[in-house]
């Protein structure tokens, strides 16, 4: 075996890999110990081998664990072959029993101490054996299978460590194939998945094509890690807002809340952290560029951005954009009654109760919209409920504490 043009080719594998070329090391080590445990040793046996990078230099031990009379139980051979097993030391009963005895990985202390001195039980001694690099082709086939191995699952953890930072993330990818549904994305160095529920409905994807995509979540188990992507998560829209926007990645605008209907609408709520700069219009861009930037890669999905409010009233009103409300009456348990110009309903409610829904959804707040000349009129598609709690606890504690709705005029009627 030529170790040296082994070692050379060590930072080769890693570089092409991208794994540290310690664990190629390491993976060569375990290779040649178990080749030199198949051709030389028994079955029992542990050996360990250790390849110095800089001489080439190889050298193998056997390893022993060292035991006393309570740590290990001792099989009389004689009583064995008669199929009465005899256990010099057992655990007491109800316990696991104790491990057997085999000389060719245990050591007892006395015999250990001859060896090295002070040796203990629960200790491990390595003794040197005689270095062998010519194995037999059975020997080689296992050392190359361990290698293969080895290298495999240093390359795996790489790639996990890698994209498990990149979790919550937004990454680029090539289209692949497609398989039941799924789709599979090229991501340079692993292949990520998007599952049917993940993908934007009516989005049609073709082989080869570029998309960004949102890592949901990189899965440990299995011999692959498995990356599991989105195109219909609500952070995924707001990520790519992070990517357009300057002010958002900084920190001087933040996002408060998002809701999201995949294919179809987008409402996101923003705020800003720095007196002075417009969070809406910062989103939007100078000549709506960064808006057209996200919708772009997000079909013909649509795209409102307001403004957040501490005052309930005046962020429910908002999160009813584009139509503008009149007044909003805030009642008990998060739930508030909005009241709109009668030409404004339809834009308020949306297509199939859409708008009023994003908006419930956005504020955490159950919305009811009416009619500003019959406000005692419930409308077919105007309540919407909220699946989640957003912010304004302390407006909604307030309010529950007096028991009495609070009515906000939200603008000046015409």
């Amino acid at each position: 075996m030529d170790l040296k043009a082994l070692i050379q080719g060590v930072n080769q594998i890693a570089e092409d890999k991208k794994i540290e070329a310690k664990k190629v090391f390491e993976a060569i080590e375990g290779a040649l110990a178990a080749a030199y445990k198949k051709e030389y040793m028994t079955r029992g046996a542990v050996v360990r081998a250790t390849l110095d990078p800089e001489t080439g230099d190889l050298s193998f031990r056997q390893v022993k664990e060292v035991h006393d009379e309570t740590t290990v139980r001792v099989v009389d051979s004689e009583a064995e072959e008669e199929g009465e097993p005899r256990e010099v030391a057992t655990k007491e009963e109800g316990e696991a029993p104790l491990p057997r005895y085999n000389e060719e990985r245990h050591v007892m202390v006395k015999d250990a101490q001859k060896l090295k001195k002070g040796a203990k039980a629960g200790e491990e001694i390595e003794l040197p054996l005689e270095t062998h690099t010519d194995f037999g082709r059975i020997a080689a086939q296992t050392a190359k299978q361990v290698i293969i191995q080895k290298i495999r699952e240093a390359e795996r953890d790489s790639i996990v460590s890698e994209f498990k930072n990149k979790e919550g993330q937004v990454v680029s990818g090539i289209v692949q194939r497609f398989e039941r549904g799924n789709v599979y994305v090229d991501l340079g160095r692993a292949v990520g998945v998007m599952f049917p529920n993940e993908s934007i409905p009516g989005e049609y994807y073709k082989n080869g094509e570029r998309l960004r995509f949102y890592i949901l979540a990189v899965q440990t188990e299995g011999r692959s890690p498995g990356i599991v992507l989105s195109r219909a998560h609500p952070k995924f829209v707001s990520k790519l807002f992070e990517l357009e926007v300057p002010e958002i990645a900084d920190k001087v605008v933040e996002i408060k809340a998002i809701a999201r209907e995949p294919g179809s609408r987008t409402k996101m709520a923003v705020y800003s952290n720095v007196e002075g700069v417009d969070p809406v219009g910062s989103c939007v861009g100078q000549r709506g560029t960064r808006v057209m930037a996200v919708n772009s890669e997000l079909g013909q999905e649509k795209l409102d951005i307001i403004e957040w409010s501490e005052d309930p009233a005046k962020f429910i009103a908002n999160a009813l954009s584009p139509a503008k409300a009149k007044a909003v009456e805030v009642l008990p348990r998060r739930e508030a009654r909005v009241l709109v110009a009668d030409d404004q309903l339809s834009l308020a409610i949306g297509k199939g109760g859409q708008n009023v829904r994003l908006g419930a959804k956005l504020t955490g707040w159950k919305i009811d919209v009416r009619s500003q000349s019959k406000p005692e009129e419930a409308l077919e598609g105007g309540v919407a409920l909220a699946e989640e709690a957003a912010e304004g606890k302390n407006a909604e504690e307030a309010i529950e504490e007096s028991g009495k709705p609070v009515y906000h005029k939200v603008e000046d009627e015409d």
